[in-house]
């Protein structure tokens, strides 16, 4: 199915320009090339479609293709291109090659794609269609999240309300009315809070008091609610709100807060799950606070954990598509790569890994740079996933690296500075120490490196042969110009190359640390190891939750650091490879659910604000043709 572009114009026209060219392949016509039945698959028109999980049952004797993962040195504001990358080189496997191949990306907010950084669906010849769907709406799966999200926290407040003018007989008599024959009964979502109070009973009415109590009143500490409502726009004034103003509220007011719908646990549990009991499990383990004697409250605790999953059973089956060249996609979930993991799902990535089969490749993208997204990638996704990836493409650019070392500020949304557009091979030089320890990130889990250099019109020749022996020389496997974003598919054939022989090397893939390492070991593995930095800084606050977490056993799980990508250390404005610098920890929080603890390395933005001038200003319709224009 997979077909070579047969029509490449120079200049490179807008991406949506070269997408809306594009003829795509029928749905049904990609999915069927990949091995898909068509039992297995939930149309949602021409163009897009939904994969059922039970796909893998028939699939389970199948051996796994090739696993690469695609990440890159700390980026500029601007990108450095690894989604289109990871596109390029999927249309070079596939349809330069011979080779069966899929491609595994995240679906993009609303945020970013009305704000500054526009959509994320790759670029230029290497984009994922169609590019408009990609970026809005897609099949709702961020919708669905907002709409569990958004219930969970109506749940909370609604209970806090609801026991403050109640004693607890009321309480109990309300959540287990007796029906119209005077029977009671317990739902199973209120069976899982009994077991976990210890309470083996099955019949309502044979509760004791006391037993009644402790099961009715959860008496939820206001001050330790960490869930927060959430939109899928960049709305900066929704960042701290006051809820509870209504006159039927009686006064009790609370500050609260959104989120956008990306930075949602249920995003990262999306991501993480490996099958829907597994999400049902995970969304009853949420935890979104305490009781006022610091004992952690669930959304089992709270009754909705079985609702949340219901609105969730068709947002877990990944969502196919294909490639400008016709090699298959699929695009699912969408976490935060600063304060969640950053990668797309688990199940999309194992489906994938058995529909190509032992000869072929599945190519996926780990957000930011290889201290962040592959970091994670490694030491939480592979952990739950049970898969081990083959090899590493690091995506490098020159500018970047001209960034890194000394170069003038980079701005999204301004002019790139001329220096960028001069050759420098000195300034290139120094920026490559970014680039040798982003090597050395992937190489400590044991795993072949091959760079991809991300190729820009102003690069030469003398600066890509730099790279290329700093890279080979730091450990690299190979080291390759790619222009895939000029050319598609043919543009990445010699890095395609280098990747197919990077995976026939033995790799001992290994976690950075075991699981059983005290949460503070855990966190200075990372900065030591990943970041190269001499040490950690505890505040109160961040010691106080080390305390509680190791308390109630959530010691064992593993550290999803949120820090700035634009940086090594935790400082967005140090640049190239720091060394000696201090990493304080403010906070840490959990996500039980998802299932792993985030220390937050200075103050992260769950809400992004939109610029003076959003992306919105472009996107609009032509009412003739109900043809998007404007989107980038």
């Amino acid at each position: 199915m997979a077909q070579k572009l047969k029509k490449i114009l120079s200049p490179v026209p807008g991406d949506l320009e070269i997408a809306q060219a594009a003829d795509p392949i029928p749905i049904d016509q990609i999915a069927a090339a990949a091995g898909v039945l068509p039992d297995e698959l939930e149309l949602y028109g021409k163009t897009k479609a939904k994969v059922r999980l039970s796909i893998r049952d028939r699939l389970k004797n199948v051996s796994h293709g090739k696993y690469v993962v695609v990440t890159a040195i700390t980026p500029t504001p601007l990108g450095e291109g690894k989604t289109t990358t990871t596109v390029g080189l999927s249309q070079a496997l596939g349809a330069h090659l011979g080779k069966k191949v899929f491609t595994c990306v995240r679906q993009p907010s609303q945020g970013p794609t009305f704000g500054i950084k526009g959509g994320a669906a790759g670029g230029g010849y290497s984009q994922i269609i169609p590019m408009e769907d990609f970026n809005l709406h897609l099949t709702g799966d961020i919708h669905a999240i907002t709409a569990a999200n958004n219930l969970t926290a109506a749940a909370i407040d609604a209970r806090m309300f609801h026991e403050r003018s109640q004693n607890d007989t009321q309480l109990y008599d309300r959540l287990c009315p007796a029906d119209s024959n005077g029977q009671r009964r317990f739902t199973p979502v209120m069976i899982r809070r009994l077991k976990k109070l210890g309470i083996d009973k099955a019949d309502p009415n044979q509760l004791t008091e006391d037993e009644r109590r402790r099961f009715a009143r959860l008496d939820i500490d206001p001050e330790s609610i960490t869930w927060r409502r959430v939109i899928d726009t960049s709305d900066r004034m929704l960042r701290q709100i006051t809820i509870g103003q209504g006159a039927d509220e009686e006064g009790f007011t609370r500050v609260a807060g959104f989120d956008i719908t990306v930075a949602s646990e249920i995003m990262a549990i999306l991501a993480l799950a490996t099958s829907l009991a597994d999400m049902r499990e995970r969304f009853g383990r949420m935890v979104i606070g305490t009781n006022r004697a610091g004992v952690p409250i669930s959304a089992d605790d709270l009754g909705v954990a079985g609702a949340l999953t219901v609105l969730m059973k068709d947002a877990i089956m990944p969502n196919l598509m294909q490639t400008l060249e016709g090699t298959p996609a699929f695009v699912h979930a969408g976490p935060f790569a600063n304060i969640a993991h950053g990668n797309s799902s688990i199940v999309a990535d194992q489906i994938a890994l058995k529909l190509v089969g032992p000869e072929g490749f599945v190519v996926t993208e780990a957000g930011f740079g290889a201290d962040m997204g592959m970091e994670k990638f490694c030491n939480i996704k592979c952990r739950y996933s049970g898969l081990k990836p083959n090899c590493v493409v690091l995506v490098a650019t020159i500018r970047a690296l001209k960034m890194h070392g000394g170069g003038p500020k980079v701005v999204a949304g301004r002019p790139l500075p001329h220096a960028y557009a001069q050759e420098n091979l000195e300034l290139l030089k120094k920026g490559c120490a970014n680039l040798i320890k982003m090597i050395q990130n992937a190489r400590r889990f044991g795993l072949p490196v091959v760079v991809a250099i991300n190729k820009f019109k102003n690069d030469t020749a003398a600066e890509i042969d730099l790279v290329h022996r700093i890279a080979i020389e730091a450990g690299a496997a190979d080291a390759v110009m790619s222009d895939h974003w000029a050319r598609g598919g043919e543009g990445a054939v010699a890095l395609a190359r280098a990747v197919v022989a990077a995976c026939e090397q033995p790799g001992e893939f290994k976690f950075l640390y075991p699981l059983d390492l005290s949460i503070k070991q855990k966190i200075e593995t990372i900065v030591r190891e990943i970041y190269g930095g001499a040490g950690v800084e505890y505040l109160p606050e961040a010691e106080k939750k080390i305390e509680l977490y190791t308390r109630n056993g959530f010691d064992r799980l593993p550290i999803c650091m949120a820090k700035t990508h634009l940086s090594l250390s935790h400082d967005p404005n140090i640049k190239g490879a720091p060394s000696g610098f201090i990493v304080p920890v403010r906070d840490i929080r959990a996500s039980v659910g998802a299932g792993f603890l985030y220390p937050l390395l200075g103050t992260m933005s769950t809400m992004p604000g939109l610029p003076t001038r959003p992306g919105f200003y472009d996107v609009d319709i032509d009412p003739e043709t109900g043809r998007v224009i404007g989107l980038s």
